[in-house]
């Protein structure tokens, strides 16, 4: 098998979405056992520098079928009381709005994460 220039490395990384991402910090820490997070997640905001500066919309669609998870990733990110994240997870609507594209993405991982089903706006 060739080696991968790191280079060429990087370049995919900035082409991928987060989700992506995680799942091939998810197969590396399951084949090697160890937690390359730090490393992947850091290249990644390089993607389109212009869209990456621009503030974001954090939608959220749907809670998906772990909605209680949702309910308590709401309450953290939001700031929201329990019956305003449930209200929220039940109904969706914007989670946060116009924050930076960095913490957008980062809210939005964190969110499908929990099962939830998320769009940046």
């Amino acid at each position: 098998m060739a080696k991968i220039k790191t280079e060429d490395f990087i370049a995919s990384l900035k082409e991928m979405t987060l989700l992506e991402i995680k799942e091939w910090v998810d197969a590396m820490k399951e084949e090697f056992g160890v937690d390359p997070s730090a490393v992947a997640v850091a290249a990644a905001p390089a993607a389109d520098a212009q869209e990456d500066n621009a503030n974001k919309t954090v939608v959220l669609k749907s809670a998906g079928g772990n909605k209680i998870a949702v309910i308590k990733l709401l309450k953290e990110i939001t700031g929201l009381g329990l019956v305003e994240a449930k209200g929220l997870a039940d109904n969706g609507g914007n989670v946060k709005e116009n924050v930076p594209a960095d913490e957008a993405n980062q809210i939005k991982a964190q969110l499908e994460e929990a099962g939830a089903e998320v769009e940046l706006a």
